[in-house]
């Protein structure tokens, strides 16, 4: 993946509320960088195959098949005969990839924070729960993922947070130490785990919230 070249962040001192100066931004993609439903997922592909979303809902995520191809357990050819499989019937496989993945759009006030940050020489890094398939279609249509000089992607590293393998891979693409770290994602859960590894780390809701975080870190975006 490309990223855009740049410096490391001018030296900062210890922000007056203790934290060490922040290097490197480890943010989570989905309801972050991108929304997306579920809901219009299943909708979708219950149209190809003859049932109510609900039913689909069921038999793909709440059995589990879909986190196991998010943790990258199956290709994406055997997810799809999967999903043929549970669902009872054989499906155009392109037309199964734009119902299972035509769910997001970009969160547009996150991406003037992307372009500052990445100006000011931060090291950005994507850590994500994300399919094969979907993080294909993000890519194939966003142009966001230029800013990122990593990726933590659960469906290469075999996990899903918060599960500890992925905060473990994390680890080794920050390039800086843990404290020096800013951890934004939109679940809590995810969130608290991410500051037993040592990361500052804070609940997402919106672009302006992110920079009301920041500021006292002595961040301006």
């Amino acid at each position: 993946m490309s990223a855009v070249a740049q410096s490391g962040p001018a030296s900062r001192p210890v922000s007056p509320t203790g934290h060490r100066p922040i290097k490197t931004f480890l943010f989570d993609m989905g309801n972050v960088l991108v929304k997306f439903c579920h809901e219009r997922m299943c909708r979708q592909i219950g149209e190809l195959c003859g049932h109510e979303g609900p039913e689909v809902k069921r038999r793909l995520l709440d059995s589990g098949v879909q986190w196991d191809f998010e943790r990258g357990k199956v290709t994406e050819a055997v997810f799809m005969g999967q999903m043929e499989e549970i669902l009872g019937v054989k499906m155009d496989r392109e037309q199964l990839y734009a119902a299972g993945s035509d769910i997001f759009h970009v969160n547009e006030e996150m991406m003037p924070v992307l372009e500052s940050l990445k100006r000011q020489g931060f090291r950005l890094v994507l850590f994500s729960n994300v399919g094969e398939s979907h993080f294909r279609w993000i890519g194939e249509r966003f142009d966001f993922l230029r800013f990122f000089d990593d990726t933590v992607l659960s469906y290469k590293e075999g996990g899903i947070k918060p599960e500890p393998h992925m905060y473990e891979a994390a680890l080794g693409r920050i390039h800086c130490e843990p404290g020096e770290v800013f951890y934004t994602d939109d679940i809590a859960d995810y969130v608290v785990k991410g500051r037993t590894y040592g990361f500052q780390a804070e609940v997402f809701t919106t672009a302006d919230s992110l920079r009301a975080q920041l500021a006292p870190r002595g961040v301006s975006v």
